[in-house]
């Protein structure tokens, strides 16, 4: 049994107390949305996962540059094809003081993967986990996977006794009541920081962990999260010095930093791609006038709305030209990622009226759209000009603008996938093109936890096959050349229409230094406090 104790955190607290002003260093920020939960598991979303990352740690960590390197796995390798061993660190502390072994990674992986979990897709490209001894794990995969460590650094670890003692042996979903379960509101990783409180969309505030077992650069003590949903609040809270940063800035707001003393705008491509999806599953769309079918199954219906759709309009009125129009759902930093294919949809209003009318629609439809307000870089104004471009064209969309709380509560597994018709971004975490294809477009299947985000379970055998290949091929010209193949029917199907690749827009105080990752996450290991 493991030896518990909360004298580690105790101690950390203490060490925390005595610090003297001039050696505590508080960073203080500011993000459009809320922190729903302190659950590793509870949410597959870039900026719960990149927070929380601060707080919990896989087996794999990502580098200053998104490299991976060691975490809680010292080194692994190759057994076999379908085999993995790895080296666990000994010596890890959780915060409250329990040890780190085997039996905490086989219960993270087993709790990823149940009802509840939001991380069931990366739960499920392992088929098996075996404990050789208290600090080595045998891996084993469905199928060979060469990229099975680039996918790890969000499998997060939890305490198994801990999370036993505290009845939070699952998780809640995102559609669920986020104050139900322990593991929502209370936090115990082995990370550089710990939560020391959380309020829930007012404040949460992390302190460094003392006793964390690698020396980090960061010269901060703690880090002070404010969710700040209004855009001209988060901008004006930066200039005034009441944050040290905050993000996204609207693109039309980097010349009023510029103009600030005291602050800048830290931009530069993100590694996320912006898209809509339609639902092409239902024999009869949940929210449409259209009775007794489905518009969308019909590709003519599909490459209508991707013709009405002016993306050139979006990039230079609602982005001010610092995104760039995407044909692909995988953004350039993204491996697989194909230029040729990345060519959009021509802007066509004239081309989609006679789509539609060939489709038997030529008064169009009514239909709603769901769409985030508080989650991508200018979410809902992208929503409203695309519902203003297609009722050119005889679409009328009824726009469902909300919070990304409740529009992943809404839109996703957890509630059978309420949509018709949505807004949605993604980088995938393994920096690769399978995660998109397999996350995205592979048709859904929950037993296989394949195809988990493909809110509209676009579905086409070809590219399932392509995957079943592209996951376990070593050579990379064959494994680019297939995963190009499964794009392009994609393309050709019109199953989503890709928006743009979105800008990193960050606000942040001269009198700080951060790192700007690709994945728009935020590493408090190399946040410098300089003044």
């Amino acid at each position: 049994m493991k030896l518990r104790s909360g004298l580690l955190a105790i101690a950390a607290a203490a060490v925390l107390a005595v610090v003297s002003p001039v050696q505590a260093k508080t960073f203080k920020y500011a993000f459009q949305g809320n922190l729903s939960s302190l659950d590793p598991h509870s949410l597959n979303e870039s900026f719960l996962l990149a927070t929380l990352g601060n707080v919990y740690e896989g087996l794999v960590l990502y580098g200053e540059d998104m490299s991976i390197q060691p975490g809680l796995a010292e080194s692994w390798k190759i057994v076999n094809p379908t085999t993995w061993e790895f080296k666990l660190r000994k010596g890890v502390k959780f915060h409250e003081g329990q040890d780190f072994t085997a039996d905490d990674v086989i219960f993270s992986w087993q709790r990823a993967g149940r009802d509840g979990s939001d991380q069931k897709v990366r739960a499920g490209q392992i088929k098996n986990i075996t404990k050789v001894d208290d600090y080595t794990i045998l891996v084993e995969t469905p199928t060979p996977n060469p990229i099975l460590v680039q996918d790890m650094p969000y499998l997060f670890i939890m305490d198994k006794e801990w999370s036993e003692e505290h009845g939070t042996t699952s998780s809640t979903s995102a559609a669920g009541d986020n104050q139900g379960n322990y593991a929502n509101l209370h936090a115990n990783g082995t990370g550089p920081f710990m939560v020391k409180s959380h309020e829930p969309d007012v404040k949460t505030i992390f302190v460094r962990n003392e006793h964390y077992w690698k020396d980090i650069p960061t010269n901060v003590t703690e880090v002070d999260f404010t969710p700040i949903k209004e855009a001209p609040t988060r901008v004006a809270a930066l200039i005034s010095g009441e944050m040290d940063m905050v993000y996204p800035v609207p693109v039309q707001d980097w010349q009023r930093l510029k103009d600030a003393k005291g602050v800048k705008a830290l931009t530069g491509p993100e590694a996320r791609t912006i898209f809509l999806g339609m639902d092409q599953s239902r024999d009869e769309l949940l929210y449409s006038s259209v009775k007794g079918k489905n518009p969308f199954k019909d590709q003519r219906v599909r490459a209508a709305f991707a013709h009405a759709i002016n993306l050139d309009a979006i990039k230079k009125k609602i982005m001010r030209g610092a995104a760039t129009p995407a044909g692909l759902l995988a953004a350039p930093q993204i491996n697989g990622f194909d230029e040729s294919l990345n060519t959009p949809y021509k802007y066509d209003p004239e081309m989609s009226k006679k789509l539609l009318k060939e489709a038997g629609y030529p008064d169009g439809f009514e239909l709603t759209m769901d769409c985030p307000n508080n989650r991508y870089v200018n979410d809902e104004k992208i929503c409203q000009a695309v519902t203003s471009m297609l009722a050119k064209v005889g679409i009328k969309v009824d726009l469902l603008a909300q919070p990304k709380s409740k529009y992943f509560g809404k839109v996703l597994a957890t509630s059978g996938y309420d949509t018709s018709f949505y807004l949605l971004g993604w980088t995938p975490g393994s920096m690769d093109s399978e995660n998109v294809l397999s996350s995205l477009i592979v048709c859904r299947d929950p037993d296989a936890k394949r195809g988990m985000f493909n809110l509209g379970n676009y579905c086409n055998p070809k590219v399932d096959a392509l995957d079943e290949k592209i996951v376990s091929e070593t050579d990379q010209k064959k494994r680019d050349a297939m995963i190009s193949e499964a794009f392009k029917i994609v393309k050709d199907d019109v199953g989503y229409l890709p928006v743009h690749q979105q800008p990193l827009s960050w606000g942040v105080s001269d009198r700080v230094t951060v790192n700007q990752r690709a994945d728009n996450g935020l590493d408090y290991r190399y946040i410098m406090v300089n003044k």
